[in-house]
């Protein structure tokens, strides 16, 4: 009978040359990135040649109405977006979780159809789906239907990031405190709704930074009167490219580098916070 081999750490280690082209990969990845990071402090307009360090196209970019116009409004849909999504998904969430385990999975797989399909196709659907709508009810592409298009792949993923939670939560909780008088709602806002409470945030952050970047679905939703962040840098970039997108692109990489950060680092102190509940 042939024996069985025990599982060494050491053997899964990446070896030397695996290291390199792992490490040439991130380089190519974010070599352009920190190119246009660089040249968004260059005094020169050139886009290859280096001429000193400023934060003139910082200032003119801040100075720029139309550019500022539509960060504000990138903003506001981001978290109405992002608040909204936080409470739908959430309910959604808990819903699921009180499913048969059947249908919870078939809910699921219905769910996450948003995030595996296409982003063009989604958008395509949706502009179809309002302009029919705008021909029975006559209203105009606007901030609403753009905040309807952003919740259709923002709760997909609240719902995702409250799950796990909810998986981990011990269901004897919520029954003892319903037999010692709270009715189901107080019992989810004194109970289940401190134990999901990282997943909540996760989730709303997560929401948030994808409505901040996303482009293809706004393009096709947003109508013809405004203009979100993402939409305006690319026809700023029709005819050439100003030095202020480099500013902007670079605010945008920071901004949504910290957010990543925060979610990470979150999840690692939940962890950490986890495990010492379990040992002790």
């Amino acid at each position: 009978m042939k024996k069985t081999r025990a599982f060494d750490p050491a053997e899964s280690r990446p070896t030397v040359g695996g290291r390199i082209f792992t490490g040439l990969i991130y380089f190519l990845l974010y070599l352009p990135i920190f190119v246009l990071i660089a040249f968004s402090f260059n005094a020169s307009k050139s886009r290859s040649v280096w001429t000193g360090f400023t934060f003139k196209w910082y200032g003119e970019l801040f100075r720029d109405s139309g550019i500022m116009s539509s960060f504000y409004l990138t903003l506001i849909l981001s978290l109405a977006a992002a608040a909204v999504a936080t409470v739908l998904g959430t309910f959604a969430a808990v819903g699921f979780y009180g499913m048969k385990r059947r249908w919870r999975a078939a809910f699921l797989e219905v769910n996450n159809i948003p995030l595996m399909n296409a982003d063009i196709v989604t958008g395509v659907s949706l502009c179809l789906m309002f302009v029919a709508g705008r021909a029975i009810l006559g209203y105009e592409l606007g901030f609403g239907t753009l905040l309807i298009a952003h919740l259709t792949f923002d709760i997909p993923y609240v719902i995702l990031s409250v799950m796990p939670k909810l998986y981990q939560l011990d269901r004897n909780l919520v029954d003892a405190a319903q037999d010692l008088g709270c009715t189901w709602l107080q019992a989810f806002f004194k109970v289940v709704l401190p134990e999901i409470s990282p997943g909540i945030v996760n989730g709303a952050i997560i929401a948030f930074t994808m409505s901040v970047d996303d482009f293809v679905i706004s393009y096709f939703t947003a109508g013809s009167k405004i203009m979100t962040l993402s939409m305006r840098i690319y026809s700023m970039t029709r005819k050439r490219v100003p030095p202020t997108i480099n500013a902007v692109s670079t605010i945008l990489f920071v901004s949504v580098l910290l957010l990543l950060v925060i979610i990470n680092v979150r999840e690692t102190r939940q962890e950490a916070a986890k495990k010492r509940r379990q040992l002790n």
